[in-house]
């Protein structure tokens, strides 16, 4: 009896919790998108250095195979 008690009562708290998951869900989703944008960009252009940096080497290594 307990059991289906303690059930009954997760199932009061929990429902409007989820409920209100599914709603702020695509809120949240698009309040984080600029980020997401953002941090493509910083990695695209660290990426860009990195390739600069690395050159001089991959071009002396070239003569070596």
């Amino acid at each position: 009896m307990a059991l289906v008690l303690l059930w009954l009562i997760l199932f009061v708290l929990a429902w409007p919790v989820a409920v209100l998951a599914l709603l702020l869900y695509p809120v949240i989703w698009l309040l984080l998108l600029p980020f997401r944008i953002f941090g493509i960009a910083v990695e695209g252009v660290l990426q860009t250095v990195k390739a600069i940096v690395l050159l001089p080497s991959r071009v002396l290594s070239l003569g070596r195979r």
